[in-house]
């Protein structure tokens, strides 16, 4: 029969024994020692100079005087010495200065958390994962940096996203409430596509880019192009609306066709421009005038513009151009006028056109 437990190596109380009290205070002394066990430290070679009783270090390599030969050995200091605990796989020790849990794995002692998370069907920081959202983190800040040079990293830094086929959907979803309010990504294809939401149903796509040639396509951009479809009568010193009455396009339908006007459907910077082509109503003299005018009363500035020399019927044309900021509602119309003799503003080649640029 063994003198001694199989793992903790407490000694056992013999038959015939004296003093069987010392073998039992060893045992106890161990058992105090070894379980629940927190080490101070783990990096000294040599014993400190005044331990308190209880004490407990796990051993340098290295070690020296009293601890000679101890090397990665638990340290005990009880009753004024020093007793060796030689480690057993899967004893646990505590390391009081580096707050970490530490476990001897038969020839070292290797922290309990794994260096390595592979192929784990579940994650979840600071909330739950679930099938739905296998990764799941709630926080209130997140950083990714890059691994530097010094490091052994490149300095450089790449998220990757992949999707497997272009019909697939690969993107972000941003969201408030859980309520989608923006997708940017590769939506059904690889042009890459930026669309809003108010209520996560109805998107709008604000910009798409091809993929093939870089190009930028803003669909939802106000933009518009119209003409006049009959030859507008201008009497001599009276500012006239130019009837545009029809679009070749007309994106958001910011242009009022029935009252001939842009209406802008947001604040922001537009730029206008606008052709006049004069038609004779009998004198070649008329003076022709044009200008751009907000909300039906106050001339855009720069946006005047005058021929005054001898005009050639379906030949003289002004053209104006501007840029101007306008807030939500604002109007933006054409006027013409003759300071010399009446006129006509011909069909089909008189024509107004804008776009939001900022």
């Amino acid at each position: 029969m063994s003198d001694a437990t199989t793992n903790l190596l407490l000694p056992y109380l013999l038959a015939s024994q004296a003093q069987k009290h010392v073998t039992l205070n060893e045992s106890l002394r161990l058992l105090d020692g070894l379980v629940q066990m927190a080490v101070i430290d783990r990096d000294l070679t040599a014993p400190p100079v005044s331990p308190a009783d209880g004490d407990r270090y796990i051993v340098s390599a290295g070690a020296t005087g009293d601890w000679e030969g101890w090397d990665l050995s638990v340290a005990l200091h009880v009753d004024g010495i020093w007793t060796r605990l030689a480690p057993r796989p899967g004893w646990r020790a505590w390391i009081d200065d580096e707050g970490l849990l530490l476990v001897w794995d038969g020839a070292a002692w290797v922290s309990i958390l794994p260096t390595e998370l592979q192929s784990m069907a579940l994650l979840g920081i600071g909330t739950a994962a679930d099938a739905s959202n296998p990764f799941s983190a709630k926080l209130n800040a997140a950083l990714w940096t890059a691994r530097t040079a010094a490091e052994g990293g490149t300095g450089d830094l790449f998220y990757t996203m992949n999707k497997e086929a272009v019909s697939d959907d690969l993107g972000l979803t941003l969201q408030t409430g859980y309520v989608t309010k923006v997708l940017l990504g590769l939506f059904g294809s690889d042009n890459l596509r930026l669309a809003v939401s108010d209520d996560g149903n109805t998107f709008f796509d604000a910009f798409t880019v091809d993929r093939l040639t870089g190009i930028i396509e803003q669909p939802r951009l106000p933009r518009f192009k119209g003409y006049t479809n009959y030859d507008n009568y201008v009497g001599v010193d009276t500012w006239t609306k130019i009837a545009i009455n029809n679009t070749d396009f007309n994106g958001q339908s910011a242009f009022d066709a029935t009252n001939n006007y842009f209406i802008a459907p947001v604040d922001g910077t537009y730029l206008f421009g606008a052709t006049l082509l004069f038609k004779t109503n009998g004198s070649t003299s008329s003076r022709m005038r044009g200008r751009l005018v907000l909300n039906g009363s106050s001339e855009i500035r720069g946006s005047f513009g005058e021929n005054s020399g001898a005009h050639v019927s379906e030949a003289t044309a002004l053209w104006l151009q501007t840029m101007v900021a306008l807030g939500a509602g604002d109007t933006v119309e054409l006027q013409g006028y003759f300071r010399a003799a009446d006129g006509y503003f011909a069909a089909d080649h008189t024509s107004f056109w804008g776009t939001k640029i900022g």
